[in-house]
């Protein structure tokens, strides 16, 4: 048994060996207060600093569960190292502190535009994310020893209180943070300018709580080098504030090729679209022809994905729309997303299409999709059309309210639903591929009616097709699988966000030289019972489908058929192959 002295056993107060109270400018209450106040604020930028990490991971990279388990993981086991390199620094707690909010303002200040600059510059940003989350998370570690050296110096309280005080500041420091990130910092000043404004914050306060609270503990030298280096990050954040747009439009140009004419962060996502400026660019034909024109063809891109790409658009919203407009009424159809306007340009072919509803969760989209004159010479003005409804709200979401509507007031079928929907492999579409949805979509199909769904890659990613087909056929509907080749390589920027990534295509360049392999759309195509597969008696002219090419995509999926794949639910999702 260890006798512990009479001072710990009483539980009295007192300071560590060799460390004196400090000679404060105010009384010590006051000064207590200061210094968790100084504690909130610290919390609430680091908090800040490892959102913004996820969130432009997220968004360079993709993958969200990803991204974020990365940069947490890191910036934990980096905050342990920080706290036993902060050891060290104990014995001048208030110079140490003081560097390393100047330090830790300055890697929070600049991450997001260095990760940025290395997604666009250098066309991968992963060994710069861990090389942030390790630095910020080592940075962030050190504050709490140090912090609570200093708040033991200003008044003696046994260690427990004092540990409890410090942690109910930094807990309430970072709920600040989390909230302001995404309500105020994200919509307010975006990514670059938020991150930058938050690591002056952060170094003001480091400032304040050292070179004037604890000012009578530092040398004359350590007081003017760490009133040099604070202004020094000081002048190189506010600079990163004044370049932000400058540096956004240069990196832009680096992804996206001078072409690049709208981008804009809607709240949902970044739009960025290019090219479609030429009188001729998609005009008058309904199936995206007559690309010729000083703007290039147009391209949309959303988070940095390619969607939309004017020279062969036509030729996936023709396989995905068209077949399943045969083999039985189509006066009710559904679209759920497509707010560029493209699939209802080929519903709306159909004399006998009495309404569409399209579901979009971004609107920023659909007013581009109204607006701008490039996009609306491809989509014929679709969205205008008087038989067309547009609702902005999450596909999920509408069909779970959509059907919810109690006994007696099931809400009126759809004869064809169209799920445009991003790829299933992107982490926030899974659950608009899960078992759920798909039984929400089949309540509101009528007895008769078609489902068809853009599946992803039925070659590149043939697991994640299949688990798709699973996933509607678990739901009670039969599916004819099928795929289309023209798809174009997925652009990300850089190898960092998908397979095969690669940059816009140089509209001087040969089409024959930007696509090296066959690629291919997949689609489904469910009802109740087997549905019919082709195209309708009437079906308008096509631009880049036939018969003999829908009978050959569905014949060569039919033979790569993959069995035996569970289904895709929302507590156990299946499509991170």
């Amino acid at each position: 048994m260890i006798d512990l002295p009479e001072s710990a056993r009483v539980g009295a107060p007192g300071l560590p060996d060799g460390m004196t109270p400090a000679r404060l400018p105010v009384p010590a209450r006051l000064g207590r207060l200061l210094v968790l106040a100084v504690v909130f604020v610290c919390a609430a930028c680091g908090l800040v600093y490892e959102l913004e990490l996820v969130a432009m991971a997220t968004y360079l990279v993709g993958d969200s569960v990803t991204q974020a388990s990365v940069v947490l993981s890191v910036m934990v086991f980096a905050m342990g190292i920080g706290a036993l390199l902060a050891k060290r620094l104990r014995c001048r707690a208030a110079v140490g502190f003081g560097a390393v909010e100047a330090g830790l303002a300055l890697v929070g200040g600049v991450s997001a535009m260095a990760l940025y600059a290395c997604f666009a510059w250098f066309g991968q940003s992963c060994s710069a994310l861990v090389g942030f989350s390790l630095a910020i998370g080592i940075l962030i570690g050190a504050e709490v020893p140090l912090l609570m050296t200093l708040i033991q110096r200003v008044r003696r309280q046994d260690a427990g209180g004092a540990v409890a005080d410090l942690f109910a500041a930094d807990y309430v420091g970072a709920l600040v943070g989390g909230l302001a990130f995404p309500f105020l910092l994200l919509p307010g000043f975006g990514q670059l300018t938020g991150a930058l404004l938050t690591g002056a914050v952060n170094a003001v306060a480091g400032a304040v709580l050292v070179l004037w609270l604890f000012r009578r503990d530092l040398s004359a030298r350590a007081r003017w080098a760490l009133l040099g280096v604070n202004a020094l990050v000081l002048a190189l954040l506010a600079a990163g504030v004044v370049l932000a747009t400058p540096f956004e439009r240069a990196a832009r140009l680096a992804v996206y090729g001078s072409s690049a004419r709208v981008a804009v962060q809607t709240g949902v996502q970044e739009v960025v679209m290019t090219g479609g400026t030429g009188a001729g660019a998609g005009e008058g034909t309904g199936a995206g022809h007559g690309r010729k024109g000083s703007g290039g063809p147009l391209a949309l891109y959303l988070d940095g994905r390619l969607r939309v790409s004017a020279e062969n658009e036509f030729r996936y919203h023709e396989a995905l729309v068209h077949p399943a407009m045969a083999g039985g009424p189509r006066g009710r159809v559904l679209v759920l997303g497509g707010g560029d306007g493209l699939a209802v340009r080929e519903i709306l072919r159909y004399r006998s299409v009495r309404s569409v509803t399209v579901v979009e969760l971004d609107p920023g989209v659909l007013r581009l999709a109204r607006t701008d004159p490039g996009l609306t010479r491809l989509n014929l003005h679709s969205l205008a059309d008087p038989r067309v409804r547009t609702l902005t709200a999450d596909a999920f979401d509408w069909l779970r309210q959509r059907g919810v509507r109690g006994p007696g007031r099931r809400a009126a079928p759809y004869d064809v639903i169209v799920s445009d929907l991003p790829d299933p492999g992107i982490t926030a579409s899974t659950k608009l591929y899960s078992q759920e949805f798909y039984g929400l979509a089949a309540q509101l199909l009528a007895r008769d009616g078609r489902l068809v769904v853009h599946a992803g890659p039925p070659v590149e990613r043939s697991r994640l097709y299949w688990t798709v087909e699973s996933t509607i056929r678990s739901v009670g509907l039969r599916t004819v699988p099928y795929r289309l080749s023209g798809r174009p390589a997925a652009f990300s920027g850089g190898p960092d966000r998908s397979a095969g990534g690669a940059p816009p295509r140089d509209p001087a360049a040969p089409a024959a030289a930007s696509s090296p392999a066959t690629r291919y759309w997949g689609f489904l195509l469910a009802a109740r019972h087997r549905p019919s597969f082709g195209l309708a008696p009437d079906v308008p002219p096509l631009a880049g489908l036939s018969t003999e090419e829908l009978r050959a995509g569905r014949r060569a999926e039919t033979h790569d058929r993959r069995a035996g794949l569970p289904a895709s639910t929302l507590m156990r999702p299946r499509y991170q192959d």
